[in-house]
């Protein structure tokens, strides 16, 4: 019990902390979530929506949601999608794209921040751990499914 209540505190503890950092750019988690997934995609800074869906374990609805307010604060557009007449796109905006880059930085110094605690051997040994626990924890619940609140989609787990 003391490991999966421990892991639970740290979660709550890690989201409040990495919120404050998004508050900051006028982001949430979900947001910053789907930004990030555009961004991390490369050049074009495109994917569809169903693509983001699977990137940010997201229901439909919880997209369009996040895209209308993306949208609306001129962080994403919208554009047909040239190889599917009935399709849509979503790309980075040029102020999305320049937003993303500095919510990064800051993202990853305040994740730096928060592990400070713990030497790089024991980054490695924990994120080694977490990902034998995911792993399993794969096998044995199955698939997570898409959550209006939607995490960072993480490549599935592989066992070292």
């Amino acid at each position: 019990m003391e490991i999966f209540g421990r892991i639970l505190r740290a979660s709550r503890y890690t989201e409040r902390a990495l919120e404050q950092v998004f508050k900051r750019f006028g982001l949430d988690l979900g947001l910053f979530n789907v930004l990030s997934a555009l961004r991390r995609h490369g050049p074009t800074y495109r994917l569809s929506p169903s693509e983001l869906n699977g990137w940010c374990m997201l229901t439909s609805g919880a997209m369009t949601k996040r895209l209308d307010r993306l949208e609306k604060a001129g962080l994403v557009v919208r554009r047909a999608d040239p190889s599917d007449r009935r399709g849509v796109l979503v790309e980075l905006s040029p102020a999305g794209l320049a937003l993303i880059d500095q919510v990064v930085v800051a993202h990853i110094e305040n994740e730096s921040r928060l592990l400070t605690v713990l030497s790089p051997k024991m980054h490695e040994e924990l994120a080694a751990l977490l990902r034998r626990l995911l792993a399993h924890l794969e096998q044995e619940v199955g698939e997570l499914p898409a959550t209006p609140s939607g995490l960072v989609h993480d490549e599935p787990a592989k066992v070292v």
